[in-house]
């Protein structure tokens, strides 16, 4: 009796349906309007590195950052590879007042390379894809794209690589909330070529 419950969990699981008693995620109704995707599938950076630690072999994980993001603030080492959804343009002229930045477009590689990354993978368009980007916002974005290509279990971490800013206290400004890199898990500088983003 306890190997048919055992097995009957474990093809569950191999669904995706929920089951009582085990972790599901972060709560959707928690995640602000600006992270959430229309597949509300979240998970936490240490939700997340267990999946990958667990079940790597039928699962994607993307870094949707920008190139430069990669380069200079390091990158998760078990991401599967880097795919901007957005990036600067090559000659950084345009400025966005909004953000206090330099402006960003939309990657329009970004479906052509995740579809190239899923498939070198021997995956498809229902396995677990999961998402990071900085603090959470850009990922949603990119999962609401995927869904619309047919991407059924696209996952958003809600607090990214570098978290959310502290609103206040003398390190107010600073991405030192949550986040992958906050949580301790690990990253590097030392980017694996195979991995990363050439544009076609």
């Amino acid at each position: 009796m306890r190997h048919f419950a055992a097995s009957a969990i474990l093809a569950v699981l191999a669904l995706g349906v929920a089951v009582p008693g085990l972790a599901q995620g972060v709560d959707p109704a928690a995640v602000p309007e600006i992270k959430r995707s229309q597949l509300q599938l979240y998970l936490t950076p240490q939700e997340a590195y267990e999946i990958m630690r667990k079940d790597a072999a039928h699962t994607l994980f993307l870094d949707v950052r920008t190139r430069a993001e990669a380069m200079y603030v390091g990158m998760p080492t078990i991401a599967d590879a880097l795919v901007p959804y957005v990036e600067h343009p090559e000659m950084m002229t345009d400025w966005d007042e909004r953000r206090h930045m330099y402006s960003l477009m939309a990657n329009s590689d970004f479906l052509p390379e995740a579809d190239s990354r899923l498939k070198a993978k021997g995956l498809a368009k229902t396995d677990r894809v999961i998402l990071i980007c900085r603090s959470g916002d850009r990922s949603a974005r990119a999962a609401d794209l995927l869904a619309k290509a047919g991407y059924r279990r696209v996952y958003s971490i809600t607090e990214g690589f570098e978290g959310d800013a502290a609103k206040d206290g003398p390190k107010a400004g600073q991405r030192v909330v949550n986040g992958w890199k906050n949580a301790g898990l690990p990253w590097t500088y030392a980017l694996d070529r195979q991995k990363m983003y050439f544009p076609r």
